[in-house]
């Protein structure tokens, strides 16, 4: 499991999105530069809820490791789910008042997407190895 390198590629973005569960997405800064309110992933229900699908479909794609096909179909959903949530971060930010800065966290969901979609790329690539050795095999 551990000596390819998609399993190390989905281990890491498996570790970004759960260190989202912990982190502070923004801040409001008052009067003084002091800390007045600190908003968290989890506070949110919607980012809520993508963050449990995304952790579930990558704990997924991370212990199916020999279901190539399934394994990389899930880290593709869960890339696809983070590039959603990257894109709702994205359009709170637009639309933030002014006062509140965003924790360098937020660019997490797209790291751990790119991550994930690396990692397809490799699960297809070792897919691809396996069928054209068994081809080769079949016609001895």
């Amino acid at each position: 499991m551990w000596q390819r390198i998609q399993t190390l590629y989905l281990a890491l973005a498996t570790a970004l999105v759960v260190t989202l569960f912990f982190s502070v997405k923004s801040f409001t800064v008052g009067s003084g530069g002091a800390h007045l309110d600190e908003v968290k992933y989890v506070a949110f229900i919607p980012y809520l809820i993508l963050l449990i699908v995304a952790g579930l479909l990558q704990l997924l794609s991370l212990l199916t490791f020999r279901v190539r096909v399934f394994q990389m179909r899930t880290a593709v959903l869960s890339a696809l789910v983070l590039l959603g949530l990257q894109g709702w971060l994205v359009f709170d930010y637009l639309v933030a008042p002014e006062g509140v800065i965003f924790k360098w966290t937020a660019i997490l969901p797209l790291a751990a997407a790119i991550l994930d979609f690396i990692a397809a790329r490799r699960i297809l690539r070792d897919q691809l190895l396996v069928e054209s050795a068994s081809r080769l095999r079949s016609r001895k």
